[in-house]
Formats: C-alpha cells, structure tokens, sequence
C-alpha cells in the first residue's frame, strides 16, 4: 500500500488556506474530482449511518449565482470549479435504520441476524433516544466530518478549498429544493484552484503553538 510521508502530509496542509479567490478559469480535472467524490463517499460516520447527502453543484451557473445571495455575497460559491452542499437528514426513522441494515448484510453477504444488535443499538440511541431537532444536531456532527475529510482530501490532491459556514441554510433549501425531501442544507465548500490575485494565499498561518493546544497524559 502506497501513503504519503509526514512530511508531504504537512507541506500540503501548511499550504492549504480558505480560499477567497478562485480562479473560475480553471476546473477541477474528471479524475480529480472522482476521488475527491469517492473521499466524500468513504468519510466515516456515527453508526456508519451516513446521515448525510453531497450536493454537487459545477454545471448550473445560474443556480450557483442565486447562491451567492445567500451566501453573504461571497463568490467562491460561484467562481470555484466544484461547489458543495452538505445537506443531513432532518430526522432519523426506523426505515432508514433497517435501509442501512440491509446495506450491510448485502455488501458484507450476512444474514439480518447478523446485523440484529447493531440495529437495536442505533435505533435506542438515535432513533427513539433524540428528538428530530437533536436528531439533526447529530447528523450535522457527522457532515463536519464529511468536511474536514473533504477538504484534506483535497489538500493532498493540490485543491484549493473553503469551507462555507457564512449561508443562509433555509434559502438554500429553498433554492435546491431540499424542502419536504428529509434533508435541510448544513454546510458548504468550494473547490477549485485560487486565483493569482488572491492575497491570503500569501499570508503566513496563525496557530496555537503545541504546549498550547495539545496535552499528552
């Protein structure tokens, strides 16, 4: 098996930034983004429920620069070769719990027996354990992962990346007609390749030193 060395691993996240320029010139290559795509698809989850569905806008021009009024403006939404939302469910149901079930005895080929404790486990911490809003809160937790698993994908891949807190998640619904599907926008990330003129590439880190931030016991 092939890996990275730790200090490629740090040269790519030292020279990763949130990116406020894009160059909208420039694409993502096919093959790039197919693993980029599949990174999304492998991120772990909770329960490996995967609570979550990536909405990948490249194409749609005019739906990206509705966006970006929801958005505060910002033009990586619109200027970034890829565009993703992160939509989570807004509410886990027994259905979906016996939809994973059987995911896992057909891709792993056991019988549902097999899968039996895992579902009652599932079903008492998430589905009769949380309400809908802390159902979504949970979900949410897991897109965050699906986040930061993205953008160091893309980092090791030389892609540029922003995360996109700054939105309007209700508008977006709105927009990319999340209303009554079951799941709500969470998140977003633009991926591209930063553009020449963009003076934060250039800026050096600020971080916490170690003895800061990290505490060995």
């Amino acid at each position: 098996m092939t890996t990275t060395t730790p200090e490629s691993l740090i040269q790519q996240l030292q020279w990763r930034y949130a990116t406020k320029q894009f160059d909208p010139q420039r694409k993502v290559p096919a093959d790039v983004w197919s693993a980029l795509e599949q990174s999304l698809i492998l991120t772990p989850s909770s329960y490996g429920m995967q609570p979550w569905k990536f909405i990948i806008l490249n194409q749609d021009t005019s739906v990206r620069e509705r966006l970006v009024a929801c958005s505060w403006g910002q033009r990586q939404v619109a200027d970034s070769s890829h565009y993703v939302v992160f939509a989570v469910r807004t509410e886990i149901t027994t259905s979906d719990v016996e939809t994973y079930m059987d995911s896992i005895a057909a891709v792993r080929k056991v019988g549902r027996s097999a899968v039996e404790p895992l579902k009652k486990m599932i079903e008492g911490g998430v589905v009769r354990g949380m309400n809908a809003a802390q159902q979504h809160e949970w979900a949410s937790r897991q897109a965050y992962i699906a986040l930061g698993s993205f953008m160091t994908s893309a980092a090791l891949l030389g892609v540029d990346t922003c995360p996109m807190e700054g939105i309007d998640p209700a508008k977006y619904d709105e927009i990319l007609n999340l209303k009554g599907s079951g799941y709500a926008t969470c998140v977003g990330c633009a991926a591209g390749y930063r553009a020449e003129t963009d003076k934060y590439a250039e800026l050096t880190k600020v971080r916490y030193s170690k003895h800061q931030v990290i505490e060995n016991r």
